[in-house]
């Protein structure tokens, strides 16, 4: 019964996952600028290339693909943010209640480094899924009227 009431393991797990959730905010970075610049490539000479090809639904594959894509990035690294926000408290409060403030400030940085991330890849990804909604629907209407 004493090893069920005693969860450091839990909190041991836990604390392991605030390295990786931060390995993968910096990856959701990297993949919203990737996204970015694809994004870009179809609104300049992708889309055209696509309406030449007169094929409506190899166009609505490669949409909802592409916009499969721009939503995961706007809905996982907000929530690895806020997971890799709230790890670091936890250990951060229980130093600043042993008067070590110090440890709390690292915390609160670690903390708000991660929410930022998260929020940066997420806006990227909502936007992006946004204008790419509308030029692929833009792009089907103007491929059915044709």
């Amino acid at each position: 019964m004493n090893t069920l009431l005693n969860l450091a393991w839990v909190h041991s797990l836990v604390s392991a996952l605030l390295p990786l959730a931060i390995a993968v905010l910096l990856l959701a970075c990297i993949a919203a600028l990737i996204e970015a610049g694809i994004a870009l490539g179809e609104r300049f000479r992708g889309l055209r290339l696509l309406e030449a090809s007169a094929d409506a639904a190899r166009v609505e594959r490669l949409a909802r693909r592409r916009i499969e894509r721009s939503d995961l990035l706007a809905r996982i690294p907000p929530m690895l943010g806020l997971m890799a926000t709230i790890i670091p408290l936890g250990p951060g409060l229980a130093a600043l209640g042993q008067g070590d403030p110090a440890a709390l400030a690292k915390a609160v940085t670690v903390a708000f480094d991660a929410t930022v991330l998260g929020l940066v890849a997420g806006i990227a990804g909502l936007w992006i899924g946004r204008l790419r909604r509308r030029w692929y629907e833009e792009l089907l209407e103007r491929m059915e009227q044709a």
